[in-house]
């Protein structure tokens, strides 16, 4: 929203408001609201919010066989040494996602426009619904540029994925 802005670009973009909802019918929506409104009353009580980690506080040495997509592609980073640290174990508060259940990210996204937004995706991430879904509420000008063989993580730390002279060429253009 902030005008100065003369471009936006996402890598892996993740949109919270729709993840905290995810596979949810009404029903399982007002359930998880209700047992979130519990815990705030808990953490209240205690004095600091809930938190559970994710990730274990010391790095493995390989993920865990029995985990799912996405969690394994998760602890594929975040587990291992390779995105490992000791104040990043995962996750939010508990009842970090009743915020998020309140809005919708995207709403205002088209009044982006008429500055222009690059959504950099992984062709294998999981994650990749969230930026074309964003994309195609995006007004123009707008690119979705799609990363071959790569995962949502591997656009954080892989520099032979990152497409850095994508980006270079995309705020030289825009920053005119």
């Amino acid at each position: 929203m902030d005008t100065r802005i003369k471009a936006v670009a996402t890598a892996s973009m993740y949109d919270m408001t729709v993840a905290s909802r995810l596979g949810m019918d009404k029903e399982t929506v007002q359930a998880t609201k209700e047992k979130l409104s519990k815990q705030r009353w808990i953490d209240a009580q205690n004095g600091y919010p809930e938190y559970i980690p994710y990730f274990p506080d010391k790095p493995l040495e390989k993920v865990p066989e029995d985990l799912t997509e996405p969690t394994a592609e998760w602890f594929r980073f975040y587990a291992l040494k390779r995105g490992h640290h000791i104040n990043a174990l995962g996750g939010f508060t508990t009842t970090s996602n009743l915020a998020f259940m309140n809005y919708h990210l995207l709403d205002y996204l088209d009044e982006i426009s008429p500055r222009p937004i690059l959504f950099i995706v992984g062709d294998r991430a999981h994650s990749k619904f969230f930026s074309e879904e964003a994309f195609n509420k995006a007004s123009e000008p707008k690119e979705l540029y799609v990363v071959d063989d790569a995962e949502h993580i591997d656009l954080y730390d892989k520099t032979d994925k990152i497409p850095f002279d994508k980006l270079e060429l995309f705020f030289k253009n825009n920053f005119k």
